[in-house]
């Protein structure tokens, strides 16, 4: 089987997402969608995927006539920064990479965001495609084009928008995705069904088993009703200027807990405590029930999410939320629910405020 989605950039086709059981025609795809001939492919990964996918794509590459090179970098957020991306620069340099030349990301969130900044900045700007092998970079990070890396502790503080050229994503690489980052990438998951779907959102509480599972007709569906919902919003807002904040649900407090975590917790994870968060706001704001809050927490609890957080105090996430990109003067722009699939932002919450929902997920 295999789904595709056109995304456009500023009215104008951009680039297509191919949702694929495979990598067979990964080539063709490439040949059909960005119809352009390159002098030479480096294919940038992470030490985890390497062991799985890494000579696939060098034969896939090699087969094809293509002169391809690989750069691997330790699994982890912690190499998403400015370093790991010098020692790419340099790799492309030594290689003789030039303005003709593509990246291939393959990998999860942190390698599509690493390759997608140095695409971006490389002789001021290169191809690159994402074939994203993580259920979080299938549904979220590959689609949307913002690239970037971690600044001293703070999340995606230096990035670019900047767009791929492909979006090729192979399910059958979340059979080899252990539970935990399964999980991870269900957050991201179930925020779109709560801001933009609520009938994909009663979906989740209903095929939880299935997706679990790691059933291809259920992965299918879910891959590709998130990555319509996010079509959407960022084609509307590219950059990031009205709605497209609203994919932000649930990262303000998450993005805190994370950074004060030093990045122990997931992503996903931190995303999940950020919705319990954010959505006891929204209860206070008169927009949604305590019962919704109580369906929210259990949903998160369905795909092995968390809902508590320990080891770290009220105080000192309220200030790590104070360095996030979000920040408006002395306020931080905030997501909420007007109801159950259906964002808003808001800019008025006091630190009393965020201080009471925060204590919602401490244990």
């Amino acid at each position: 089987m295999a789904k595709d989605i056109n995304v456009n950039y500023n009215g104008q086709y951009s680039y297509s997402i191919c949702i694929r059981s495979d990598f067979n025609d990964l080539i063709p795809m490439l040949n059909e969608k960005v119809n352009k001939s390159y002098d030479k492919v480096c294919i940038v990964t992470d030490s985890n995927v390497a062991s799985h996918y890494l000579s696939d794509l060098l034969e896939i590459f090699k087969n094809n006539g293509d002169e391809v090179y690989s750069f691997s970098f330790e699994a982890g957020e912690a190499s998403k920064t400015l370093d790991t991306v010098r020692f790419l620069y340099e790799h492309l340099i030594t290689k003789k990479f030039t303005r003709k030349s593509l990246l291939v990301a393959l990998g999860g969130g942190v390698v599509g965001d690493l390759t997608g900044f140095a695409a971006s900045t490389f002789l001021r700007g290169i191809d690159f495609i994402q074939v994203p092998t993580t259920l979080l970079s299938q549904v979220d990070s590959s689609v949307g084009g913002k690239t970037g890396v971690d600044f001293d502790g703070y999340k995606n503080m230096v990035g670019a928008f900047y767009m791929p050229k492909l979006v090729y994503m192979n399910l059958s690489t979340l059979k080899t995705l252990d539970d935990y980052n399964f999980a991870c990438g269900m957050g991201e998951v179930i925020k779109h069904g709560l801001i933009a779907d609520a009938d994909f959102y009663r979906w989740l509480s209903e095929n939880s088993i299935k997706l679990k599972e790691r059933d291809f007709d259920a992965l299918e569906y879910c891959v590709y009703t998130n990555c319509n919902i996010k079509r959407h919003v960022v084609e509307i807002d590219p950059t990031e200027k009205g709605i497209r904040a609203y994919l932000n649900f649930g990262h303000t407090l998450g993005h805190a807990i994370e950074k004060h975590s030093n990045f122990t917790l997931g992503h996903g994870q931190c995303v999940s405590l950020g919705m319990i968060c954010a959505g006891y706001l929204s209860e206070k704001l008169g927009y949604i029930t305590a019962k919704d809050n109580e369906e929210i927490a259990r949903i998160c609890q369905l795909y092995d999410l968390p809902i508590k957080v320990g080891n770290m105090t009220k105080e000192q996430i309220l200030a790590a939320s104070k360095s996030d990109k979000k920040m408006q003067g002395s306020k931080i722009k905030f997501t909420i629910l007007k109801s159950i699939g259906a964002a808003d932002s808001y800019l008025d919450f006091t630190d009393e405020d965020l201080l009471e929902a925060i204590e919602k997920v401490l244990e």
